[in-house]
């Protein structure tokens, strides 16, 4: 079974120190970071506990919000940290409209592409677009589809520019598996959430762990690895139930959860 790594956004409250040694603990090799808790603890700080516990860093999240006054140098050093940390990908959420058209709003995505592309190469980590659920167009992210997203990573190298495929974001497209087929060197971080209903009044926290929805897991995970895709697949979860809970507690569900979809995803193929 493909490793998984654990998102520490799963477990938001968790203490990035317990984040570890639970990981640790449970012989969960693999870890997806965020940069505020890494900040509070101090760039150097995680990654000698991170390095000490035996563990990777598949991902840093999150850079983009391209129509941001601050978007370049907070990206460059968004990159530098990542790099520092070992993770081969940073995160993209790539921003909403900010007062701008559609239009204007993906245009600054693009240019903000082309500008840090050399310094995701030069550093050695892949800037991994996130298209996300057309719902947060306007507030979080106008690469709405994935293959809005591919079309922006095209121009670059793909480890300049990459995707991070998350399951909850583009489960409903029908272009998902032929498009995940055609461009599996794109695919710098692959995401494992599920879409539960109804959602709450804050959409933003609506997941849930793999298997408690209604995400048809198994071609989308056969049709990721088919591509070669060789990496750690991480479970990233934004649900306040799960967050009030113990991270111990959290951590454990989302290993059964893992366990449970891989499995099927296995038996389907």
């Amino acid at each position: 079974m493909r490793a998984l790594s654990f998102n520490q956004a799963t477990a938001k409250y968790w203490p990035l120190a317990d984040v570890v040694k639970g990981c640790a603990a449970a012989d969960v090799r693999h870890v997806g970071l965020w940069r505020e808790p890494v900040a509070e603890y101090g760039l150097g700080r995680a990654l000698s506990l991170v390095r000490d516990a035996g563990l990777s860093v598949t991902s840093l999240c999150r850079g983009g919000f391209f129509g941001a006054d601050d978007w370049h140098d907070d990206n460059r050093r968004a990159l530098d940290e990542a790099a520092e940390l070992g993770a081969p990908a940073l995160v993209l959420v790539c921003g909403g409209l900010f007062g701008r058209t559609l239009s204007e709003a993906r245009a600054r995505v693009a240019a903000g592409l082309e500008a840090l592309a050399p310094h995701a190469l030069d550093v050695g980590v892949t800037l991994a677009v996130e298209p996300m659920h057309p719902m947060f167009c306007a507030d979080r992210s106008v690469v709405a589809t994935l293959a809005g997203a591919l079309d922006l990573c095209a121009p670059f190298p793909p480890e300049a520019v990459g995707i991070t495929l998350d399951t909850y974001h583009v489960w409903w497209d029908e272009q998902v598996l032929p498009l995940i087929g055609a461009n599996g060197d794109r695919i710098a971080c692959f995401q494992l959430a599920d879409w539960v209903v109804p959602l709450p009044e804050d959409v933003l926290v609506g997941r849930g762990l793999p298997g408690t929805g209604h995400v048809d897991f198994a071609p989308l995970v056969e049709a990721v690895l088919a591509t070669g895709y060789d990496r750690p697949i991480e479970v990233e979860v934004f649900n306040a139930g799960l967050w009030a809970r113990p991270g111990e507690e959290v951590l454990r569900d989302t290993v059964t959860a893992y366990t449970s979809v891989m499995g099927m995803a296995s038996s389907a193929g």
